[in-house]
């Protein structure tokens, strides 16, 4: 990655000891299909990021001072199976640290990754999988971590609820749990998705983004734009309740695959992570000394599960 801080912010706001927040890159775009690009993903957001206004004017809150610190990229891309357990080690030294820890994709198949470091971390985990695809494949072109099967392994280990499916393959519904299935032409019509897929979540939970949720109106530049999406307003009121009435334990963003002729996808999702970082830390006060301890009652606390072997 070419910058130095996560959206130019200040060096003391930067550092590992000084942040509740890490970001880790991940360029990676070894498995996709159709429109390559992901990899380049990371760092268009990171400089879309520096052109943001850092005052989150719906939360009256700055979040970047509660630290935000900008891990090295994870460059791993000799298989896609070496690529996950990379992620997947990554991922669970930053949860050790206590921080919370989130990740800028690439392609969606980072997240099989870091789903199992936050499973393997956290008792009851929920994975919120918002996505127009259900990428519940055991196998896709000869590997387990594909992008295709990026929540499969999900499916068998963790309460998972999808949100915005539009595109699947027919021997996906094997696998799928269809009462935790909110599919976009159903949403369309229906309100009431948003307090029936809370009403699922256990107390833990893990988002994984997919910006091919949204719709390509607005979010054009993604790997398979699929048309019937999300919208910005509605996406918002939805992860703002979520962040409200559960314990976020983390977050990823995938699939920004960027279009030189055309910012604003890179910006959107730019605002999208800002946003669900100003929704987790609205509610805290910024410890102007803070150094290494967070110890918020909503973060680790009684929810943490590693044994002393982990330590």
């Amino acid at each position: 990655m070419n910058t130095k801080t996560y959206a130019g912010i200040p060096e003391k706001y930067a550092k590992l000891d000084r942040a509740k927040i890490v970001l880790i890159p991940v360029p990676y775009d070894g498995t996709s299909t159709w429109q390559k690009g992901a990899d380049k993903g990371p760092q268009a957001f990171l400089e879309a990021s520096e052109n943001m206004e850092l005052y989150d004017i719906e939360t009256d809150s700055e979040v970047y001072k509660e630290g935000v610190y900008l891990a090295d990229a994870i460059t791993e891309n000799t298989s896609p199976e070496r690529m996950v357990d990379a992620v997947h080690q990554v991922t669970k030294s930053y949860i050790k640290k206590n921080k919370f820890v989130t990740l800028f994709g690439g392609e969606h198949s980072i997240s099989i990754g870091t789903i199992r470091a936050f499973n393997e971390s956290y008792q009851n985990l929920t994975v919120l999988h918002i996505d127009a695809h259900a990428d519940l494949r055991q196998s896709y072109e000869g590997s387990t971590c594909n992008h295709a099967c990026a929540v499969y392994e999900a499916s068998q280990t963790t309460n998972l609820i999808q949100v915005g499916i539009r595109s699947m393959d027919i021997q996906e519904k094997s696998v799928m749990n269809h009462d935790k299935v909110y599919f976009a032409h159903e949403m369309a019509i229906d309100d009431s998705w948003m307090d029936a897929a809370i009403e699922q979540m256990t107390d833990n939970v893990f988002i994984t983004f997919d910006l091919d949720a949204f719709d390509p109106s607005i979010v054009p530049s993604t790997g398979t734009p699929e048309p019937g999406g999300l919208f910005w307003y509605e996406t918002l009121d939805f992860l703002k309740q979520v962040f409200k009435e559960k314990n976020v334990v983390g977050f990823d963003i995938v699939e920004l695959c960027p279009n030189e002729q055309d910012k604003s996808s890179d910006f959107l999702a730019a605002k999208l992570y800002y946003k669900m970082l100003s929704y987790k830390f609205s509610n805290e006060e910024v410890e102007d000394n803070y150094e290494d301890t967070y110890e918020a009652s909503n973060h680790l606390g009684n929810y943490i599960k590693f044994n002393e072997e982990d330590e």
